[in-house]
């Protein structure tokens, strides 16, 4: 177990969240929650000891065993990844390496016997000797391939290394496991062997995710940082999201009529309290005015965004017509001869381990690179607007203000109109005076689905755009797309954007696509048998 008591953490003046009590128990899988820069990773930091708190106490049991998920990917490089996974329980590693350390010595002698026989045994009950097929079981699960498994971490990719950091947190059955956005970079297979795993895990699991579908799929409680305060509550994401809605709402309720009644007594207070006959009156009315409060709502560190998007004009029946289209990359065929066809109600999401693939695909609709072979043809009356998955080249060395920045996409120029516009994406105030070179990645990513609202298009091409989004943002993202009535061509690794948004799935594979019109449930459900 895990008891948090009393525990607050400041920042140069500023309190993230104080008094906070909580208690953590194994078997159950708590979801951290809550708007970017409230304190989620601080907090984990914090229950791993990589970080002090301001006051208060953390209290683990001195048995237990906690394995964290490392962020560093270059951490490990020297290393082979079969050795890196193991390096998740430090002491069987250790123990393991002291051992061998010590039969390589020429000069071995009984003190060195001793010692090695202690080794011998440690390892042995540490499950030393299951140690490398149990790590190569998580590698597998997760989608590494066997012949990579002796290979050194720094001569991997960087989607690879966080699949083995992964495997490195997951190994050796650890007490407590914390993890922060364990599915990032993780392509769809990989995401439901975590779920699986999780589910079936008997520790006690802390994670930070801004993965809808993963909260409410592996999460026993929602643990929601808002109002400077740490709350949590029994039950997965949707069922937190529609309680607290619920109860801003009653809150909101009550007091509005706290108000009205407060009106009313006022108002008679107001017109007998010189009457004579009416004055007792007056003075109990005044009396229970005294006592009716009105609750004043904290102001909640989540904002939410609006995204819209509407056409500028209703495009014929052709929309897209990919013909055999190849490209081929450093002597690699990237694509191979896809085909497809568009049709006027699709909305299809691109899948796949091969995300450059996906992306050059993207990169060739959107008219930045031409094909080997093949041929893009769009519908004579269609426009597309594009959302890449770099977006550096619109934001770097660049020192227009987002007011700027922005004014280039809008045909109407007014500062007023850019206002109210840039405040439903939350820039607002002297926000809109910063420099776009200094922008967070969540904040250019706003600039850019600003840039798609503007653009008026009948066809959208999306890739990876929930990336450097929080809940809310994401939440907003996917009304947008599901309300469009224009076609949408996107991929993310947020399975419930794609399951309430896509009509149609193509995966790509490296023998060349699988295109099935149904829902991303359907897909994974025809796969999974």
């Amino acid at each position: 177990m895990i008891a948090v008591n009393n525990l607050s953490l400041s920042f140069g003046g500023t309190t993230l969240f104080s008094q906070v009590d909580l208690q953590f128990f194994p078997g159950n899988c708590y979801g951290v929650i809550g708007a970017n820069g409230s304190g989620k990773s601080s907090f984990l930091k914090i229950l791993a000891g990589e970080l002090e708190h301001s006051s208060g106490s953390i209290s683990i049991q001195s048995d237990v065993r906690m394995s964290v998920l490392k962020q560093e990917q270059n951490l490990y490089d020297d290393n082979t990844v079969i050795e890196t996974v193991i390096m998740g329980n430090q002491r069987l590693y250790q123990c393991g390496k002291e051992k061998d350390e010590l039969y390589l010595k020429e000069d071995f002698s009984d003190e060195d016997g001793i010692r090695a026989a202690e080794l011998e045994e440690e390892y042995a009950e540490l499950g030393g000797w299951e140690a490398e097929p149990q790590a190569a079981q998580l590698l597998h699960g997760l989608g590494l391939q066997t012949n990579l498994h002796d290979s050194m971490m720094g001569e991997l990719e960087p989607r690879q290394k966080v699949k083995v950091l992964l495997a490195q947190a997951l190994f050796g059955t650890p007490d407590i496991l914390l993890m922060d956005e364990p599915t990032n970079n993780l392509d769809v297979n990989s995401v439901v062997w975590l779920e699986n795993f999780l589910m079936d895990f008997e520790g006690t699991v802390i994670v930070v995710a801004h993965d809808r579908y993963f909260l409410n799929t592996v999460c026993t409680h929602i643990v929601d940082i808002d109002f400077g305060k740490i709350r949590m509550y029994v039950g997965n994401y949707d069922f937190w999201y529609d309680s607290s809605q619920l109860m801003q709402r009653l809150l909101k309720e009550k007091n509005k009529k706290n108000e009205e009644k407060i009106s009313e007594l006022e108002e008679f207070v107001r017109r007998f309290s010189a009457n004579k006959s009416k004055s007792r009156q007056a003075t109990s009315r005044k009396k229970l005015l005294e006592k009716i409060t009105i609750e004043e709502m904290p102001a909640s560190t989540r904002r939410y965004p609006w995204v819209g998007f509407k056409m500028e004009r209703e495009p014929g029946k052709d929309r897209l017509f990919v013909t055999d289209v190849t490209v081929t990359q450093n002597g690699i065929k990237v694509l191979d001869k896809v085909s497809f066809i568009m049709g006027k109600d699709d909305k299809i999401a691109f899948i796949g381990d091969n995300e450059n693939a996906i992306s050059t695909m993207f990169k060739v609709l959107a008219g930045e690179i031409e094909p080997d072979e093949g041929d893009i043809k769009w519908g004579a009356s269609t426009t597309q607007s594009y959302f890449p998955k770099d977006n550096t080249d619109y934001f770097d060395g660049n020192e227009d203000s987002i007011l700027d920045w922005i004014r280039q996409f809008s045909e109407d120029k007014r500062e007023s109109y850019l206002r109210t516009f840039l405040g439903r994406m939350l820039f607002t105030a002297d926000d809109v005076y910063k420099e776009v070179k200094v922008l967070s990645g969540g904040e250019r990513v706003r600039c850019m689905l600003s840039r798609l609202m503007l653009s008026g298009a009948s066809i959208l091409l999306l890739d990876q755009p929930t990336n450097h989004l929080d809940l809310e943002s994401v939440a907003a993202l996917n009304n947008g797309m599901s309300e469009f009535s224009g076609n949408v061509i996107f991929t993310t690794h947020d399975h419930q954007l794609i399951q309430t948004v896509a009509n149609r799935i193509i995966e790509f594979k490296d023998d060349g696509i699988v295109d099935r019109t149904m829902s991303y449930d359907e897909y994974i459900g025809i796969n999974e048998n």
